[in-house]
């Protein structure tokens, strides 16, 4: 099957904030609370839950903070303040003082924080995990965007996400300047490596009528075929793949294997993605380049609460 430019918002996307779910957001901060407060997790429970620091300063008039980025980078999930802040009770209120995508030098306040000092203090250490982490996914993604340069080539996620975090990784990732590949296995077919031993179709006509049958169970989705060797992207393409995925392959071998895609099929490089290879993998200008490490690899940001 030629490749098809209509397929583009199939292809890829960027998670948008009211895309996600805010009673889930709100069941994932009241998680995070209760780890805090509860100790959610234990077999034993505390037999008085609480924040017994932060009640030393029961009565104490309302308080207001900003949040203040220590390093310079991309911020993703301010949205999320106001989000903690109903989980503690809803007293307190946030006022972004950026916005989401922005790259900030260190120093910035982010966000002005107001309201009860115990709920700010008990909120606090919460409030800035989010947020440290999603910016981190945010900032690493852009330092690999910035990496591929002027290539036409696209950044894309995978799903080596933190188990239950995904979605808002995937939305940090977008706001870093790369792209959502998929958000599951859902959403696109994908024949993998092991999809084609355990079908005993690693090659030729056996591996062709593996991606048809793919391609038959399900007409409404894409389907994406990995391959590791030149020789299995004939059959392939035979089958009508509409993404082949160049997986692990030496640069000799991109040279070679991007060209014969070009027109029939999408490209993406995959597999020891870093920023000292990005450059030389935007100038083969596939369609895509795919790294795990945007996620399972981002270093948190420091962010601290400082009182005013």
């Amino acid at each position: 099957m030629p490749r098809d430019p209509g397929q583009t918002d199939r292809l890829i996307r960027r998670l948008r904030w009211d895309e996600l779910d805010r009673s889930w957001l709100l069941r994932f901060a009241e998680f995070a609370r209760e780890e805090d407060l509860a100790g959610l997790g234990l077999s034993q429970r505390p037999l008085r839950p609480g924040d017994p620091s932060a009640a030393l300063l029961a009565g104490a008039e309302r308080a207001r903070a900003r949040v203040v980025a220590r390093r310079p980078m991309a911020l993703a999930g301010l949205g999320l303040l106001d989000v903690v802040f109903a989980a503690y009770g809803g007293r307190c209120h946030a006022k972004p003082l950026a916005y989401d995508g922005q790259f900030v030098p260190a120093g910035t306040a982010v966000a002005e924080v107001e309201g009860p000092a115990t709920e700010l203090l008990s909120a606090e250490r919460i409030l800035l995990n989010f947020l440290q982490r999603l910016c981190g996914v945010a900032t690493r993604t852009r330092e690999h965007v910035l990496a591929l340069g002027s290539s036409p080539t696209k950044l894309l996620d995978t799903r080596k996400t933190t188990p239950g975090f995904r979605m808002l990784e995937k939305y940090a990732v977008g706001q870093g300047g790369g792209y959502n590949h998929r958000l599951g296995l859902f959403d696109r077919i994908m024949v993998k490596d092991n999809h084609l031993a355990a079908g005993g179709a690693t090659a030729g006509e056996r591996m062709t009528k593996l991606v048809q049958r793919a391609r038959d169970s399900r007409p409404d989705l894409l389907v994406e075929v990995e391959v590791d060797r030149l020789d299995q992207i004939t059959p392939a393409l035979a089958a009508g793949a509409d993404i082949i995925l160049l997986d692990n392959f030496p640069h000799a071998d991109l040279r070679d294997a991007i060209p014969l895609l070009r027109g029939k099929a999408w490209s993406e490089v995959s597999g020891g993605v870093s920023l000292e290879s990005l450059p030389l993998i935007g100038a083969l200008a596939p369609d895509f380049v795919s790294s795990g490490g945007l996620t399972h690899a981002a270093p948190w940001c420091d962010l601290g609460l400082d009182w005013i």
